[in-house]
């Protein structure tokens, strides 16, 4: 008799969850920025199990499960988790972080508590990298996920290009990487015939590739050269109508990466960020510290180096805005983590303001660092919230398409739907 009595729950026990059980998170309440370029979702629900998104849309369509864990998110702005199209993670100056798989997840922790949930690293990754990354489509995910180049191809020769970007593509890389720059004329370029090389034999390995370069002149060859990812600005001139038009005839996605010309001379005085709580709040001390030397700030200042680069960043914002209003693919990068002083997670902030006062507008630029990327680059199951995807999302107390500091105002950051510690 007891026997029977306890039959019941012993099968209530072994039977599954229903589907709507607690591990099934819905957000609800919030205006939603999709990353598709489509209306905004104002008062929307999201539904995420298992880490991937399997409804989205206003509250009078999608509805929370029953059972399901309800995270009350009216009056806040929900868009995908922000990619950085352009930035490097493993060791930087000292900080020995590339050696260990552990070391990757910290780095990349560090970008994930910025809001910036998937970071594209053009090159100087080790094998912990890569082992990070085979390891990111899990449910259980709660760090940024990295995309790698490998090594950077430095070759002399066109026999010398193709067995470097053979070996790279050994290592099962998602693109391929170039410097097609002279270091404002401090040294010797890669001529034409090797980059042509490279590209032609990354195509055959089926690898993307992207590349550093500079000038307008290097920068149409690389396009006519079959060129995937322009991973920087132009900065010596304007760009021309011949430009927007290789460029746009073959759809290339275009990287400013405007922080990365800042960071060459801002720090020959104190920078306004510095006092920046949302700066200070990740920012290494000793880091500040040095950046503060006096002396090492008039070194920046007597720089030819830096100066020239100054006063190359007005080209380089008016070359965005002239290709943003084109049409070009526009990816939000900043090749932060290259050295100690590009702060990773804050300086994709800094960015998009650069990006702003360009004179791209919020949606634009949220869009480049979402949709547009994921598209461009072609990143699996990321940058859009629509059903099916991985559930990255970034949540902010005050709205970002009204004004892109706001995306200062982050109140939590969830990956695969997992929220990340802040």
């Amino acid at each position: 008799m007891k026997f029977s009595l306890l039959l019941p729950g012993l099968f209530a026990l072994l039977l599954p969850s229903p589907a709507g059980a607690a591990s099934t998170k819905a957000f609800a309440g919030a205006r939603i920025f999709d990353g598709t370029g489509r209306a905004v979702i104002e008062n929307g629900v999201i539904v995420v199990q298992d880490g991937r998104i399997t409804a989205i849309g206003p509250s009078n369509k999608v509805r929370p499960p029953k059972g399901a864990q309800t995270i009350n998110v009216s009056g806040k702005t929900i868009t995908p988790g922000l990619i950085n199209s352009h930035g490097h993670v493993s060791d930087v100056e000292g900080k020995g972080t590339g050696a260990t798989e552990e070391g990757v997840r910290q780095q990349l922790a560090l970008f994930s508590r910025y809001g910036i949930t998937t970071v594209v690293s053009l090159g100087g990754e080790e094998q912990a990298a890569f082992r990070v990354r085979d390891a990111q489509e899990t449910p259980a995910l709660s760090h940024a996920r990295i995309y790698l180049a490998g090594t950077v191809i430095v070759a002399k020769t066109s026999e010398e290009g193709r067995r470097m970007v053979d070996t790279v593509a050994a290592t099962k890389p998602n693109f391929i990487k170039i410097r097609v720059d002279d270091n404002l004329g401090t040294t010797r370029k890669i001529p034409p015939n090797v980059y042509r090389a490279v590209i032609d034999e990354a195509h055959k390995q089926r690898l993307p590739l992207a590349v550093h370069f500079f000038y307008l002149d290097d920068a149409k060859d690389l396009v006519r050269s079959g060129a995937d990812i322009l991973a920087h600005s132009v900065r010596d001139k304007p760009v021309d109508d011949e430009f927007l038009s290789l460029v746009k005839s073959r759809n290339i996605p275009y990287c400013p990466t405007l922080t990365r010309e800042l960071s060459t001379f801002v720090y020959e005085d104190i920078p306004a960020f510095f006092t920046d709580p949302f700066f200070l709040r990740e920012a290494r001390p000793q880091v500040i510290a040095a950046l503060k030397d006096s002396a090492r700030q008039q070194a920046m200042r007597v720089n030819k180096m830096s100066q020239a680069y100054k006063a190359a960043l007005p080209t380089a914002k008016s070359n965005l805005k002239k290709l943003a209003d084109a049409g070009v693919p526009i990816l939000m990068g900043t090749d932060s983590g290259a050295t100690a002083a590009r702060f990773e997670g804050y300086f994709e902030h800094l960015e998009m303001r650069m990006m702003a006062d360009a004179g791209m507008s919020p949606g634009e630029i949220l869009l480049s660092a979402t949709g547009v990327p994921a598209r461009a680059l072609k990143l699996k199951d990321i940058g859009t919230l629509e059903k099916g995807k991985w559930a990255d999302l970034v949540v902010y107390d005050r709205n970002p398409l009204e004004e892109i500091e706001n995306t200062k105002t982050i109140t939590a950051v969830y990956i695969a739907g997992n929220e990340v510690k802040r």
